[in-house]
């Protein structure tokens, strides 16, 4: 199929702005890496109008995918886990036209995996587990078992991620045959919810409990990107304060439930300030000291 796709990258090659090519060909008949598709050719592109493009083709029932990506976008999706499958394609693709090592130096620093970015990435993760975790709570308290179940499942996936993460790795599509290679013990309990035999009730009320032991287990160390922003003044902040910090932008949906569980585990204080109205406080928020 590269073959076929040569003209395609070359004429992409050619241009001042692309920075590297590389390709990702698939391996077995199912492929989730490749969307199922036989080659996927990405181009990395140096201020691109439309921010990524995709173009399918297909040659004698080969199909292969083109995505066309600016790099700000495609350095925003590695750094937030926006669309994992790009971050294969720079891991595992063959590099096929690099313009001053841009495609080598973007793989030694996804292999090295900073500690900030891997920060960042832990934060964002937790906020999603406490959120799901919490509503697999609160679910369960109403009776409604098989919905707390599916948040369960989700929970169990956020944190499967922060494992891989937490050994040093992008967490990949097929997130638990990862795990199973890295963290024995997530596997365990992800296995242990959906083999068990016991009832759905049951089933649920035991695994609030593990996968809480684990978040509490994680809590200084997820939750340390939020910790070391709110700690760098005296003041206490307002929610408005921190939804508007740039740094927090990629967890912002989930910050209100990343911050109610910190005040539930005595991590952030609340301090009330008065306001003009009788008897009401703008609530704001602290680490605790």
């Amino acid at each position: 199929m590269e073959d076929i796709l040569r003209p395609i990258y070359q004429e992409r090659a050619s241009n001042d702005n692309t920075l590297g090519i590389l390709i990702m060909e698939r391996n077995e008949e199912v492929s989730p890496e490749t969307d199922n598709f036989d080659s996927i050719l990405l181009v990395i592109v140096e201020d691109l109008a439309e921010n990524w493009l995709v173009k399918h083709y297909e040659h004698e029932q080969k199909s292969a995918a083109l995505h066309i990506i600016d790099r700000k976008l495609l350095e925003e999706w590695i750094d937030t886990s926006s669309y994992r499958r790009a971050i294969e394609w720079i891991i595992d693709g063959r590099v096929i036209y690099d313009r001053n090592l841009y495609v080598k130096n973007l793989k030694e620093s996804l292999n090295a995996f900073p500690e900030d970015k891997r920060k960042l990435r832990l934060t964002i993760e937790f906020s999603k587990l406490t959120r799901s975790y919490s509503e697999a709570k609160n679910l369960h308290g109403t009776g409604d078992n098989l919905d707390a179940y599916s948040r369960l499942l989700r929970s169990l996936h956020y944190l499967g991620r922060i494992a891989i993460i937490e050994r040093g790795y992008y967490p990949e599509v097929m997130v638990w045959s990862q795990v199973k290679r890295i963290d024995p013990e997530v596997y365990k309990l992800y296995e242990e919810l959906i083999r068990s035999t016991e009832e759905t009730e049951k089933r649920v009320a035991l695994m609030l409990i593990a996968i809480e032991f684990s978040i509490n287990s994680r809590l200084d160390s997820c939750a340390e990107h939020l910790m070391e922003l709110l700690s760098t003044r005296e003041e206490p902040w307002g929610f408005g304060e921190i939804k508007t910090l740039p740094e927090v932008e990629p967890y912002t949906y989930n910050l209100v439930s990343l911050i109610e569980y910190l005040v539930g585990k005595d991590k952030i204080s609340v301090v009330l300030e008065k306001t003009k109205g009788n008897q009401i406080y703008h609530r704001k928020y602290q680490v605790k000291k």
